[in-house]
């Protein structure tokens, strides 16, 4: 069954949202467009990106993607989902939203030429102000304040894409540039000297094993040997999860100004 409260586009009455969530903007932000859903009648399916398989993606149900922005576009594994979704005969209806701390422009516009092309139907694209989690971090007041207005904007945008009032268009031109001059970076990113000289890595003296960030980095790149302290590889990404939410503050970032972090949820809420 499809919900049409308004205009020309629809939802299915079942919606699977597949999302990954960095340090918790992204989670809030889905959590907050599945309570406006949910209070609509709609039924609200909620899947981490990092433990979900694209061929598994049930074409019956309306798909929204979560996720944060990264390199002016997403994580490589972000994109390694999105990339190999399943082709569909069914135009079956899409959207997306992400958050970000200023600009992307790689994103939007390629995300929708791959899923229109695999044959969905894009009903909408948001994107969404929240605070940052690398470089500078701001205070907890700027946090709150500017989740406060991201989330409004995410309820919004839930409420238009019940009504057929989102849309998900592309500036061609810039948003293609944008998207190669994001691979790139991204390649920066994975090759082995940023890995090397980028590394996070855990103070041992703070650290008392708990295993949280193991459990917590979405692509398997911290191991914990018996009897030895967590062990960083080097296929980050830079997600920051690690920093975030290790309760001794034992992992820092070395690209965070006086080495401070920002997470927008408890470490629970991925753990669940």
């Amino acid at each position: 069954m499809k919900v049409n409260l308004r205009g020309s586009a629809m939802v299915k009455d079942v919606i699977d949202f597949h999302y990954f969530s960095g340090t918790g903007n992204t989670l809030l932000v889905v959590k907050k467009m599945k309570d406006i859903f949910t209070g609509k009648g709609l039924l609200v399916k909620m899947h981490q990106i990092e433990k979900s398989k694209p061929e598994n993606v049930n074409l019956d149900h309306t798909l929204g993607l979560g996720f944060p922005i990264a390199e002016l576009s997403t994580y490589n594994f972000v994109w390694k989902f999105i990339k190999a979704l399943p082709e569909t005969d069914q135009e079956t209806e899409i959207f997306m939203v992400d958050t970000l701390a200023g600009f992307s422009g790689g994103i939007v516009g390629p995300v929708h030429e791959i899923v229109r092309k695999k044959g969905y139907n894009p009903v909408g694209a948001e994107e969404i102000v929240m605070p940052p989690n690398i470089f500078y971090i701001q205070n907890q007041k700027d946090c709150h304040e500017k989740v406060q207005k991201g989330l409004k904007k995410a309820e919004k945008y839930a409420l238009d894409i019940i009504s057929g009032k989102s849309t998900w268009g592309r500036v061609p031109v810039l948003s293609d540039a944008v998207y190669h001059t994001s691979m790139v970076g991204l390649k920066v990113t994975k090759s082995h000297l940023n890995q090397k000289l980028l590394r996070l890595e855990t103070n041992i003296e703070e650290c008392r094993r708990c295993g949280i960030c193991v459990k917590l980095c979405p692509v398997n790149n911290i191991t914990l040997p018996e009897d030895d302290y967590p062990l960083h590889g080097f296929e980050c990404e830079f997600c920051l999860r690690c920093t975030s939410f290790c309760p001794r503050g034992a992992i820092s970032c070395p690209t965070n100004y006086k080495g401070k972090t920002y997470r927008a949820v408890k470490a629970r809420e991925f753990l669940e």
